[in-house]
């Protein structure tokens, strides 16, 4: 096994009422395509659809993002269009669960 480095993991978990479904996927999905493209440090971000008895579960989305290390990840977080992003989805959202991680 691996030891634990420098990367920084993050998992969230939105959670949304289904007509709320595609408008918050289209925000975030564009969010993680210019995060991959402007930030150097971005490894990795995934936007997963979870499903439930087979179907999409649009009651949920998740985010699986690396970034290189706290730098990197601190630049994301300082990056101005990620409060943008925010406060666009803020009103399509019902709950956040975020899950910081060393990898």
């Amino acid at each position: 096994m691996q030891p634990i480095g420098a990367r920084i993991g993050i998992i969230v978990e939105f959670q949304m009422e289904p007509a709320n479904h595609a408008a918050f996927t289209a925000i975030i999905a564009e969010h993680a395509r210019l995060t991959r493209e402007e930030e150097p440090g971005c490894q990795q971000f995934d936007v997963l659809q979870p499903m439930r008895k087979g179907a999409p579960d649009t009651t949920r989305v998740m985010l699986v993002e690396v970034y290189a290390d706290d730098a990197a990840f601190k630049a994301h977080g300082e990056n101005p269009r990620l409060a943008k992003v925010r406060d666009a989805y803020a009103a399509l959202i019902t709950g956040r669960t975020l899950s910081l991680c060393n990898m």
